[in-house]
């Protein structure tokens, strides 16, 4: 049985290819109905354990925490008395010293567990999903799966920071009012109702919140979908003049995104609201019920202070309480998203093969043939086990070509090895039997050069050579190849076939199936398998066939065929002479595509680590930032800050004044309190208010300067930088930008203010401080520049290397038939292991260095806490209890600010190095202006179509050679020009420079006596029409993908529609017009997708049209309908037709043959054959002469 293909589909039978037994376990025990697979549990095995040590650290250090309140009160009472002996003073200092440093001690090793834990939970998340996704038929577009490892498994890990506060805030809070109620007694009880009835308040909010994120991630998912499809087909894009249209679809969810923000962002002020006057609320409803309930109760320094530093404690968990619910709420959305990707089917049926029997004996050349979408593609992929066969199998090893080369980021010998151990002499054959010899001489780096994202420096012809050459490599039983030769010039199809696929090739002897449209090579073949509409309307070999006189009878009948059977032996022989002698097989490809990557230097290995900045954030970027917030705005938001702050400190002071005066006179009770303790509270809401408006703005402002730029970026840009790399910017970045960063800001002014009201309370209570703040804040500043230089090279060195996961993950995605065809789904998971691997080796110095810097930091805060205590101790003649309550009370508080303060000073620098890199990528030098006001051309231009090449060179970018060289030519209205030549003799750059996608080196070009250098670029491309050589789709419907600017009428697209041969095909949708094309076009065939191209051009109808390779994925029948379309209805047109089939161009009115950049010869088709030069050579090759 080994190596023989069998295909039958009668019964329904589930037929999971390729699941490990693991997989089918749970595949078996997900249909017993057993209860769903639960993600959760999971988790909680792999990670609870560890976890949970990490717990225990958290719950002796809560203990701990209330030791210093207690201590407090000892020192408060200590000044009071008179007789006390110092020593007892100073050992009280110390013992709150000693008691600080033990707690922050515990704190951090609670800390470096959580953080290891979410770690070790975002790599196994990312692994699941990656394992997931390389298994096929995804029903979530790649958008949707990069946010689910980068935004989703992000929230998972900050959860786990925070998830011990869920039983330790209330554990705190019942401890703190358990000393509250010893000091205060029941009146403490008024405090809690207060914060008992804000609870609510909250939750009401929360939900809201919960509700606005569900949709903004909607949005934010629908943005990046399109942002991805936009970058993908920028080409398009710019070839159409379409950007104006796109730029407008993205801005609208955008400004959705942004509605929901500022939703979200005015509810969010109010919580704080509450939440930052909440303890100023709840101390002034307790003082005041306590001293109101009972004549004897007095108010003094020892009570109140004790008790403020009581509500301090309560304060963390308080806040701490609804930020762990929302993130629980957001990780929950986040489970659920991440549940449902990965228990998705992993194949789904849906089928166009109706109806399939067929036996490929061993050994032996099967062709498919067939119209466009007859299902030929389909077949490959059920045999492969991509769609759901409902029965049917295929045994031996396999290797498959795809009909679009799918091509790693990797070097080119990678490429074709694909994880084979590399051995020369095969290498070598390999190599040769796909005529790649002449392009490794070509490329900077041989076969050792660096292929970019989707192969984007090789040429068409080269990326399918390279496809095939990795399946010859493979050395496997089967051999499926879906329409290889089509992106290859006629000569090298030829080459190939003879040298590979044919009789004599190298893969004799082992079973072959071959989807193919070029007729030349179906007498060579063994069996010949027609498909019509899914069926398979006859099979034989080609002379059975041809006696049958059935539907393939007919299809050869269309394309007189006899000639080419007699050729044969001329055929062989024109091989040895002509052409193909001077230059080898595949013709010195020149380098036109080739390098159009890198500069040659940097080509054999594009490190990552070139996008490293270095130092410190500028202050420009702070500048620019806070200039998309608005410079008044900015200045206001500081000043209500400072407000805040004062208003804080003022309600305490006045607080220790009160307790004095009350220990003196017991009578003198003023209301004033109520005035000073409400400030703060308003003070808050105001500033989180208008940093809410400052905030829209900004991430307004700087998504619209990136969006605009990069659709003004010249397509050079796109063809060097990786797409992953754009999309961090729009996806990555702009959410720090919305989120991240202004909760950050808030934080951080916040925390400044804080810290400041603290030391400034200590040194006005006692003056003597100032000396000692000196010294500490010469090690803070030390210990903070230190780690903050080292935590933002770690965050970026993390940053950079995150990067490649996503990129890698992606290409996984579109090349998941591939890897599983040839089985290699293991390897490329440890491929991404390792990415993840590299990812972590930065990020965990990352924590680590949190951890030092949290030691050093709190080690200050309480070394002043020390000297509060100390300085009280010595001064306690002269001051008043209040007074020592305020300053060590304040003191207790600043470990906590000081702290904040340096994080946020880290996290400010690492948020805003998304402003540097969404600036950096907004600033990019942009293309020629969209419309040039006083050069406007007429609207009728071009009136007649005459075309002028005036010595005219061009390179694709500095510091590379010269693609077209000196072409001067001249071309009158009407005429239809063929443009041949080997590949990367630079035909498809020549009609790069008419759309100026690439600015001349010299020299310039005239249509109609306008110099296209000096008009706008849309008024230039929107003029001229082009069928690109990859169709490209975008999401949305058919109409939006013929006329996205809404000009034309139905009518006139039903006319393209019928002219493009798409009438039948629409008008059967239920949808017609309105049907909605998947992303990439995926669920029309790449057939269908090239005729939906020919309608768009159909639809603007220009003066000039120009053809790139179009007709390569087409079978002849359809291919005979575009070439009469464009006979007819560009019959008074220029054109110009990039050519791989010759007998298209015969009847044209000149041929333009191209070579090395250069124009070899220019003349009519008959008087080029008769002149027996390169193009009669080509001629022979297609057996047309």
């Amino acid at each position: 049985m080994k190596g023989q293909a069998m295909y039958s589909k009668p019964a329904v039978e589930s037929n999971h290819v390729g699941t490990s037994p693991e997989e089918v376990e749970v595949l078996l025990a997900g249909g017993k109905g057993v209860r769903q697979p639960s993600f959760l549990r999971a988790l909680l095995k792999a990670f609870g354990p560890y976890f949970l040590i990490g717990s225990a650290f958290k719950l002796l250090q809560d203990l701990i925490t209330f030791i210093n309140p207690q201590l407090l009160r000892m020192l408060i009472e200590f000044t009071k008395e008179t007789g006390m002996p110092s020593w007892w003073g100073f050992s009280l200092a110390f013992m709150m010293f000693g008691c600080a440093v033990l707690q922050t001690l515990i704190l951090h090793q609670h800390f470096q567990y959580c953080f290891v834990t979410g770690m070790r939970l975002r790599s196994a998340i990312i692994g699941a999903i990656y394992r997931k996704v390389s298994n096929p038929k995804r029903s979530s577009t790649v958008g949707e799966v990069v946010n689910l490892m980068s935004v989703d498994a992000q929230r998972f890990m900050d959860l786990t920071t925070f998830l011990n506060m869920l039983w330790s805030a209330p554990l705190q809070i019942i401890l703190a009012l358990y000393f509250l109620w010893q000091t205060l007694g029941p009146s403490v009880l008024a405090g809690v109702a207060v914060m008992v009835l804000l609870i609510p308040f909250n939750a009401v909010i929360a939900m809201k919140t919960k509700a606005y994120q569900v949709e903004q991630m909607q949005h934010k998912d629908m943005r990046i979908k399109l942002m991805n499809e936009i970058l993908n087909g920028i080409k398009v894009l710019k070839l159409y003049a379409w950007e104006v249209s796109f730029r407008e679809k993205v801005l609208q969810v955008r400004q959705k995104e942004l509605a929901v923000l500022r939703k979200a962002a005015y509810l969010g002020s109010l919580s704080i609201m509450a939440w930052t006057s909440a303890p100023f609320l709840v101390a002034l409803t307790t003082f005041a019920v306590y001293v109101s309930v009972d004549e004897n109760n007095v108010l003094d320094a020892e009570k109140a202070f004790v008790s403020l530093s009581l509500f301090n404690i309560l304060r963390f968990p308080l806040n701490m309480l609804p930020q762990v619910i929302t993130s629980l709420v957001q990780a929950n959305v986040s489970l659920k998203r991440i549940q449902t990707f990965l228990t998705h089917d992993e194949l789904d049926p849906g089928n166009v093969d109706r109806n399939i029997n067929a036996m490929v004996p061993q050994g032996s050349l099967l062709a498919v043939v067939g119209h466009v979408g007859c299902g030929k593609s389909s077949l490959v992929s059920a045999l492969l086990g991509e769609m759901e066969n409902l029965e049917g199998e295929i045994s031996g090893s396999v290797a498959y070509v795809p009909q679009q080369a799918w091509i790693q980021n990797a070097t080119l010998r990678d490429n074709i090895l694909f994880g084979k151990p590399y051995v020369e002499q095969k290498y070598r054959c390999v190599l040769n039997a796909c005529a790649l010899t002449p392009d490794l001489d070509v490329l900077p780096g041989g076969d050792q050069t660096e292929i970019g994202e989707k192969g984007i420096n090789l040429s068409g012809g080269q990326r399918q050579r390279v496809s095939l050459a990795r399946a010859l490599y493979s050395e496997a039983d089967i051999y499926l190849l879906d329409d290889p030769l089509s992106a290859v010039d006629a000569h090298v199809a030829k080459h190939i076939f003879d040298n590979v696929i044919g009789p004599e090739g190298a893969l004799r002897g082992k079973t072959r199936i071959l989807v193919t449209h070029g007729i030349s090579f179906l007498p060579q073949v063994d069996n010949i398998l027609v498909l019509v509409e899914g069926t398979v309307s006859e099979m034989g070999s080609y002379q059975d066939l041809l006696k049958q006189n059935g539907a393939f009878a007919e299809f050869l009948r269309n394309y007189s065929l006899e000639d080419i059977i007699e050729d044969d032996d001329v055929m062989e022989e024109a091989w040895g002479a002509g052409a193909g002698e001077e230059e080898g097989p595949s013709g010195k490809a020149h380098p036109g595509r080739d390098c159009r990557d890198w500069p040659g230097e940097l080509l054999a290995t594009v490190p990552m680590w070139l996008q490293l900045q270095e130092g410190w954030v500028k202050f420009s970027v702070y500048w620019d930032y806070a200039k998309a917030v608005g410079p008044l705005l900015s200045l206001f938001i500081c000043f209500l800050y400072a407000g805040q702050s004062a208003a804080a400190i003022g309600a305490n002071i006045w607080l220790s004044q009160w307790t004095n005066d009350r220990s003196d006179s017991p009578a003198s009770c003023s209301d004033s309190p109520l005035l000073s303790l409400s400030m703060p509270g308003t003070m808050v809401m105001f500033s989180s208010f208008t940093l809410a408006l400052g905030k829209i703005q900004a991430a307004r402002k700087l998504h619209q300067g990136l969006l605009d730029n990069k659709f003004h970026t010249p397509q050079a840009f796109f063809d060097t930088t990786p797409i992953g790399r754009i999309i961090n910017r729009f996806s990555k970045d702009i959410y720090v930008i919305d989120e991240a960063l202004p909760s950050t800001v808030l934080m951080f002014l916040g925390t400044v203010f804080a810290s400041l009201a603290t030391m400034i309370v200590i040194i006005s209570s006692t003056p003597i401080f100032s000396v000692v703040v000196g010294p500490l804040a010469l090690i803070y500043f030390f210990v903070q520049r230190f780690y903050v230089a080292t935590s933002r090279q770690l965050k970026r060195l993390e940053s950079v290397s995150r990067s490649p996961i996503y990129s890698h993950f992606s290409e996984t995605i579109t090349g998941t038939s591939v890897i599983r065809a040839y089985g290699r789904n293991g390897d490329f998971v440890l491929m991404s292991d390792m990415k993840v691997d590299e990812n972590q080796k930065s990020y965990y110095p990352g924590i680590v260095s949190n951890r030092w810097l949290g030691v050093r930091i709190e080690f200050i805060g309480n070394c002043v806490v020390l000297f509060a205590g100390l300085f009280a101790v010595l001064g306690k003649e002269k001051l008043s209890p209040g007074l020592v309550g305020l300053s060590v009370s304040y003191a207790l508080q600043v470990t906590m600010s000081l702290n904040w303060m340096v994080r946020m000073t880290s996290d400010l620098e690492s948020n805003i190095v998304a402003v540097e890199r969404v600036k950096e990528y907004s600033e990019t030098p942009s293309e020629a202006p969209w419309e040039v006001e006083n050069k406007k051309p007429p609207n009728e231009w071009p009136p007649e179509g005459n075309v002028e090449f005036a010595d005219y060179s061009v390179r694709y970018r500095e510091g590379l050679e010269l693609v077209l060289r000196n072409i001067s030519l001249k071309v009158k209205g009407g005429e239809k020009i063929g443009i041949v030549g080997r590949t990367g003799a630079g035909k498809s750059s020549m009609t790069l420079c008419l759309f100026r996608l690439l600015e001349a080196a010299s020299g310039e070009i005239i249509i109609d006596g306008v110099k296209i250098a000096e008009i706008g670029l849309h008024d230039l491309r929107s003029k001229l029409t082009i069928i690109p050589q990859e169709p490209v789709l975008f999401s949305g419907t058919l109409r939006m993908n013929l006329d996205p600017f809404e000009k034309y009428s139905d009518d006139d697209i039903w006319n393209v529609l019928k002219l493009s041969h798409l009438h039948k095909f629409v008008s059967n949708q239920p949808a017609k017009l309105d049907l909605e094309c998947s992303e990439g076009g995926e669920n029309l065939s790449v057939g269908q997708r090239q005729l939906v191209c020919l309608a768009r051009a159909l639809l603007r109808k220009s003066r000039i049209l120009i053809l790139d390779e179009a007709t390569a994925a087409i079978d002849l029948e359809t291919d005979d309908l575009i070439q009469s379309t464009i006979r007819t209805q560009f019959e008074d047109c220029t054109v110009f037709t990039i050519a791989h089939r010759l007998n298209t161009i015969m009847d044209y009115t000149r041929v333009l043959v191209l070579d090395k950049g250069q124009i070899a010869e220019f003349d009519t088709p008959t008087n080029l054959i008769a002149q027996k030069g390169i193009f009669y050579g080509m001629v022979k090759d297609a057996g047309l002469a």
